[in-house]
């Protein structure tokens, strides 16, 4: 199999495993204990939090370990709600290209009342900063928008955002999940106030990220009883994810450059190569504000759904988007936005790389899609259109 649907999830890495399994049977405490067995345990989460805290250039104590990233994003959206003190109706400032984890929450807020404004984007995705100043009113509480997205990979220009939301007082969350580990990032740098992770988008286990709270920023805690977490998040702490996930993040932190010099490299063979042997191809998102391991293109005259089967047919694993959402057999929102018509939305594909990928993958992967694109177009409804 060739693996090209990293951002879906990651393998976890080798030394990630081993740092991990003391956990399940050696060192197995409850972090509660007072015992040596807890104080190992707490001990192992406290270097976790260095090690995420690290990565993204934050405090330590700034890091909430959450169970991933769709928590982490509910957390912050209804923290903020619940502890602002603001008059009804409050409201939240958004893009209409968030991930369903950030969209999903606000839906059901509008329910209740609250106003939120979905900014549009533009042909590559990307939110103009002025209809953020432009949104932003007496009763506004959060501007939260997305680093990099999910389907597309263009990033948002978020220091220039932060400076908006600073201007007005108003905190700015960043569901980063895509963006940590692909590019460098550094929530002081940014003036971000709340940040997103997951471990499982870089080769840490499932079932484990973190929320950046700034300090100072106030937010209401969602599960309450035994006050772990500094009383942000009750329950016994998963220490073995928790490690995994401080590992995954100090290797990140340390393969940054590595990483983004090999995604970079891969991205351009593939975009090279396909644009070059197969006929009305188009990448879609931002040519160079994006992140490099992801590269999403539309390829007319196919159905989405129809190459993904065929290129798992010859051993080749991809997508055409969030595979969180993937259930609901809906058109991709995010294309939409961007302003695709229905043809150009169901013939979207992406690929997303990893460390592990090679470009000797890559050359193999082209000549798969050239077979399976030729042989999908030759009972194409679009074959006469295109001439194919």
């Amino acid at each position: 199999m060739i693996y090209l649907d990293n951002a879906a999830s990651t393998a976890v890495h080798p030394d990630v495993v081993k740092e991990m399994l003391p956990y399940f049977d050696v060192q197995y405490g409850n972090p509660s204990s007072i015992h040596q067995f807890g104080r190992k345990a707490r001990k192992a989460i406290q270097k976790a939090r260095k090690q995420v805290a690290a990565l993204i250039g934050a405090e330590s104590n700034e890091i909430l370990f959450t169970s991933g990233g769709t928590e982490s994003n509910n957390t912050i959206l209804d923290g903020v709600l619940k502890s602002s003190g603001e008059p009804d109706p409050e409201h939240i400032i958004t893009s209409s290209i968030e991930h369903e984890a950030v969209l999903q929450p606000c839906k059901d807020f509008e329910n209740v009342g609250i106003k939120i404004t979905y900014l549009p984007v533009d042909e590559h995705g990307i939110v103009n900063p002025d209809e953020i100043a432009n949104s932003i009113n007496s009763h506004t509480v959060l501007v939260s928008i997305m680093f990099a997205n999910n389907e597309v990979g263009t990033i948002q220009p978020i220091k220039e955002i932060s400076e908006i939301c600073k201007k007005y007082q108003i905190p700015l969350h960043t569901d980063a999940i895509q963006a940590v580990g692909k590019i460098p990032i550094n929530v002081k740098d940014l003036g971000v106030d709340a940040l997103s992770i997951s471990s499982h988008k870089i080769n840490g286990p499932k079932g484990i990220g973190a929320l950046f709270i700034k300090k100072g920023l106030t937010v209401t805690p969602q599960i309450l009883g035994g006050g772990q977490e500094n009383g942000m998040r009750s329950g016994t702490e998963n220490v073995a994810s928790i490690v995994g996930f401080g590992k995954a993040c100090e290797i990140a932190k340390d393969k940054l450059s590595d990483n983004i010099s090999h995604f970079h490299s891969l991205y351009s063979s593939l975009l090279t190569k396909t644009t070059k042997e197969i006929t009305h191809v188009k990448l879609n998102g931002h040519p160079e504000k994006r992140i490099f391991n992801n590269i999403h293109l539309t390829f007319l005259g196919v159905n989405g759904e129809d190459l993904i089967i065929k290129l798992d047919e010859h051993g080749i694993a991809a997508s055409t988007g969030s595979a969180c959402s993937v259930h609901t057999q809906k058109a991709s929102h995010v294309l939409k936005a961007m302003g695709f018509n229905h043809e150009q939305i169901t013939g979207s594909l992406r690929l997303s790389f990893g460390y592990m990928n090679t470009l000797d993958e890559i050359s193999q992967t082209v000549e798969v899609l050239k077979k399976v694109v030729s042989e999908l177009r030759s009972v194409s409804p679009y074959k006469t259109k295109y001439n194919f």
